[in-house]
């Protein structure tokens, strides 16, 4: 479990996002778009969740990214190309279903990117038109733009601040694309980065697959809910365990709750209580805060 490869995608004040490639051999084999392995950095550490954003089988590595926002994903990466981390497992979760739909429209924030890129990818392949809508605070903390642009039809940037792409969030894009009404520039304008086959405003869709901060994708479902598009959101909910025993990652969908390590990663955004998960997900923010690395 030896790391690879490793670098600093963006970096801006206190925020910086790391991409490292560890060898797993036996995970890259199996893991498939949507699903996530659960990593140990040192023998005394804590579980943490990560998605699988690639994998080389004929190398044996697994690629992660992933935000240092924590005690133990900042002591991650402080690690560099040679060292170990103490465990990893996986593939966790159940895989994306790849199929033909036809038009995919996926909507990625912050680190959220990373984790919808190998099922943007995936997507493609399976023939789909692929529309995809990023954005970030500021423009450095936008990931993966050139990837993304190499496998979409359409691609749409929005930053809070307006640095880069449209000024604005995610979901003011996804309103003129699906045909709602929005912010969005028609046809190639400053919130696209990639300007051929773009349809314009609306032309609806028939699956929306989000990931990111829990506001963002809330706000998809609501956006989606009366049109009746399918709607997967891949939920970033807290995990200690892992397995399904310990419970930290429930989460009630269509009144029942289900577990997102075991269940999960991917729910109905529609069934989604999105109050709760919020409140759940703040649960450790005061003892996060006083952690020091």
């Amino acid at each position: 479990m030896q790391i690879t490869s490793k670098k600093v995608l963006s970096e801006v004040d206190s925020t910086r996002v790391t991409r490292m490639e560890i060898r797993a051999p036996l995970i890259a084999k199996k893991a498939r778009p949507g699903q996530f392995i659960v990593l140990i950095v040192s023998r005394k550490g804590e579980r943490i969740p990560l998605t699988v954003v690639e994998a080389n089988i004929s190398a044996g590595t697994i690629t992660l990214i992933f935000q240092e926002i924590g005690l133990t994903t900042k002591l991650l990466g402080k690690l560099n190309i040679g060292d170990s981390v103490y465990a990893l497992t996986g593939p966790l979760g159940h895989a994306t279903e790849i199929k033909k739909y036809g038009r995919v429209i996926l909507v990625g924030g912050g680190v959220g990117i990373a984790e919808i890129y190998p099922v943007a990818k995936a997507m493609k392949e399976a023939g789909n038109k692929v529309i995809t809508i990023i954005g970030a605070r500021t423009r450095d903390l936008l990931i993966l733009e050139s990837e993304l642009k190499a496998i979409s039809d359409e691609l749409h940037l929005a930053t809070d601040d307006g640095s880069y792409g449209m000024k604005g969030f995610t979901t003011d894009i996804l309103r003129d694309v699906v045909g709602l009404g929005g912010t969005a520039p028609p046809g190639g304008g400053a919130g696209h980065s990639k300007t051929d086959n773009v349809s314009g405003v609306g032309g609806g869709a028939d699956l929306v697959y989000t990931v990111g901060p829990i506001p963002m994708m809330s706000k998809v479902s609501s956006i989606t809910r009366p049109s009746g598009v399918k709607t997967l959101a891949s939920l970033n909910a807290l995990m200690v365990d892992a397995t399904g025993m310990c419970g930290s990652c429930r989460v009630t969908v269509g009144g029942k709750v289900k577990f997102s390590c075991v269940d999960g990663p991917e729910f109905d955004a529609h069934l989604v209580d999105w109050e709760e998960l919020d409140k759940r997900s703040k649960i450790y923010l005061e003892k996060e805060r006083r952690e020091d690395v």
